[in-house]
């Protein structure tokens, strides 16, 4: 049940992304020297791995508590324990791209750059 309802939220959001491509595009068409243009691509980057971040954290902490509550039942416990592993993969995987855009940034154009 869990899982369909995130699947759903997670549609939606997807969705809305799509649809945000069109402002994207928008900034691009703006953009007057390719610093200002990979400062906007990592502020969308930023903004999107910022939500990423707190989704993971949220699946992460349905899992302590639903391992927590499980009452030794297996079913449940493993379940948890896959909410747990998935969460902290999710935490990861966002710092990795956070630290990986911001390194790409750093080098490109110095730390000063606002990049």
């Amino acid at each position: 049940m869990f899982a369909h309802q995130t699947y759903e939220a997670l549609k939606d959001v997807f969705i809305g992304l799509k649809h945000s491509k069109f402002a994207m595009i928008i900034n691009i068409a703006y953009a007057q020297t390719i610093t200002s243009l990979l400062g906007g691509a990592q502020t969308v980057v930023e903004r999107i791995t910022s939500f990423l971040f707190v989704v993971a954290t949220a699946v992460f902490l349905w899992g302590i508590i639903t391992y927590v509550i499980a009452g030794g039942d297996e079913k449940k416990l493993d379940q948890a324990k896959n909410y747990i592993i998935y969460g902290l993969i999710g935490l990861f995987v966002m710092v990795a791209v956070w630290g990986i855009v911001n390194a790409v940034c750093n080098s490109l154009f110095g730390s000063s750059s606002g990049c």
